[in-house]
């Protein structure tokens, strides 16, 4: 059960492969659970044969994931194999507030799960991820002046309130990070440094398997690394953080003399198109993420970099440059450069890992109704 619910989807001969159990006891288990209505099975190929595919059954109940981010508002909702039934995104103003903004993700919530012909008591938790370090033991936003609104929110007392469920909180680096390891780029690995590029920089690090949080939820924080002491002011109130460098604002501020008012996925249409500008400016972020990330290596050794928000949608032009600089600056190994490469599931990334520990909580909780 542990092994459907974390991987969403595995055939029985794949079921056998991570649990060590035998084809036949596996097949066993499987017509059980099936029977019991846990799980369900349905007919697939894999390399050209017939195969059984292994998911948790509808039945189990409703999970959500909401990403907030600075501008924006994302809501999805899975079943207990992970399987996505329902994914909608809606602005939010600058600067909006903690208590609106939740306000909204708990409606959205309600009319999704509604719209699926599901009652409200079948959604059994909800994964929230923030653009903003979070106390993961309670919810709580810990820095001040980062996300406007929301300074000291404790997130799972509002929202749970509001939809009367459990509700866990992190950051969104953290997350996508999370959801990367288990679903996209970097599965199977042990060590993953997962960098978010968009209006901010964000990081989330999987070590030993596990997140790391660090003492209050700021670790991984490689958007305020400094590197340049004398640099520009930072929204956290430091001098030259990676982030002054590369964030949203940098980037289209550089650009605004030549270039006139442009968006990050205007820079990268006109960087696939050949705009020199375009394309330099992105080069050179991809410069400056290299050495925050050569740093990072020297110090935590990750297996691989997974680089993902919206600039990771410039592909090479930026992963490119970046990938030179972490092998000059990173320490010589006889195992080679570390892997850096872009996010296997995009933009999706955040809101995946708030479902997965939206079922991570389901599951801890008992509300799965099955002992896994």
């Amino acid at each position: 059960m542990s092994a459907v619910q974390r991987r969403g989807s595995l055939t029985q001969i794949e079921l056998a492969g991570v649990t060590g159990l035998s084809p036949a006891t596996v097949s066993n288990i499987v017509k059980e659970l099936a029977g019991a209505g846990v799980l369900h099975t349905s007919p697939s190929t894999r390399s050209g044969r017939r195969a059984l595919q292994v998911t948790l059954a509808r039945n189990l109940g409703l999970v959500a994931g909401v990403h907030f981010g600075t501008r924006s508002l994302r809501v999805a909702l899975a079943d207990a194999s992970m399987q996505v039934l329902a994914d909608q995104r809606m602005p939010l103003a600058p600067d909006h507030r903690a208590d609106a903004g939740l306000r909204r993700a708990a409606l959205l919530i309600t009319e999704m799960v509604e719209s699926l012909d599901a009652r409200t008591d079948e959604l059994l938790a909800v994964g929230v991820c923030i653009p903003a370090p979070v106390d993961r033991r309670t919810g709580r936003i810990i820095t001040v002046g980062m996300l406007r609104g929301w300074d000291g929110i404790a997130v799972p007392e509002m929202l749970g309130e509001e939809l009367n469920v459990p509700v866990t909180v992190d950051n969104d680096a953290n997350l996508g990070a999370l959801a990367e390891t288990r679903f996209g780029a970097a599965t199977g690995r042990d060590a993953v440094a997962y960098l978010r590029v968009s209006h901010g920089v964000g990081g989330g690090l999987i070590l030993g398997g596990r997140l790391l949080h660090g003492r209050a939820g700021g670790a991984g924080e490689i958007g305020h690394v400094t590197i340049d002491e004398n640099g520009p002011i930072c929204r956290c109130g430091n001098r030259g953080c990676l982030e002054t460098f590369v964030g949203a604002p940098a980037l289209l501020g550089m650009l605004a003399a030549s270039h006139g008012h442009l968006t990050l996925r205007d820079v990268i249409t006109r960087a696939e198109e050949g705009d020199p500008g375009c394309r330099r400016v992105l080069s050179d972020t991809g410069q400056h993420l290299g050495v925050a990330a050569a740093n990072l290596c020297n110090l935590v050794d990750p297996e691989i970099i997974v680089v993902g928000g919206r600039l990771a949608e410039a592909g090479e032009v930026l992963l490119g440059p970046m990938r030179t600089v972490v092998g000059q600056r990173t320490m010589p190994s006889t195992a080679g450069p570390v892997e850096v490469v872009a996010a296997a599931l995009g933009a999706a990334a955040e809101v995946r890992g708030a479902l997965a520990v939206a079922l991570d909580t389901a599951r801890l909780s008992g509300a799965l109704g099955v002992s896994v």
